[in-house]
């Protein structure tokens, strides 16, 4: 069944998120207004690797959940940034890292029932270190690890970020796909 949009309105507005409410007409049950959450930016992240297939990962702490976890590097690519650029930036910001390659690995909606926000995977290769994170409030350290070893930690739960699940779980399970 399709629900049918009746129009939309602004609740908030902001550049990192914005809140509506549609009114929307649900076959066989009515019309309502529904929340939807819309990202006015492209989302990335990366699972990166080095010439030893090891992943880079950064341990932080979410203070929304108030969890800490290891995640990968991700963020917004800036107005006019492709996506793949953003993704190297973006590494190189939080984790000192430069990644030379990068290949798409997966693009998914995160939450298709609520938002628009849609995540591009990278798998992001030939990295090489330029000097500490430019951007301290990222992480609290950065490691490297083996294939075996995210996957333990994907399997302990030290991996409770969405994104980052999300991207390791695919890399480890499926491979890549050509470079960018």
């Amino acid at each position: 069944m399709r629900w049918h949009s009746h129009g939309r309105r602004p609740v908030y507005e902001s550049d990192w998120v914005n809140v509506w409410l549609e009114d929307v007409e649900i076959p066989g049950v009515g019309r309502i207004e529904h929340h939807v959450l819309t990202m006015p930016r492209p989302s990335t992240t990366a699972v990166a690797t080095d010439a030893e297939s090891r992943i880079l990962l950064m341990w932080r702490h979410r203070f929304i959940t108030d969890e800490w976890g290891w995640e990968v590097p991700a963020g917004w690519a800036d107005p006019g940034e492709a996506p793949g650029d953003a993704i190297r930036r973006e590494i190189e910001e939080e984790t000192g890292w430069r990644a030379s390659r990068v290949s798409e690995l997966i693009s998914y909606n995160a939450l298709s029932g609520l938002s628009t926000m849609r995540f591009t995977a990278y798998h992001a290769t030939e990295c090489t270190y330029v000097g500490p994170p430019s951007d301290p409030s990222e992480s609290t350290r950065i490691e490297w690890f083996t294939p075996e070893d995210a996957a333990k930690l994907i399997a302990d739960g030290q991996v409770p970020d969405g994104p980052s699940l999300t991207a390791l779980s695919f890399y480890l399970a499926v491979g890549t796909r050509s470079a960018v």
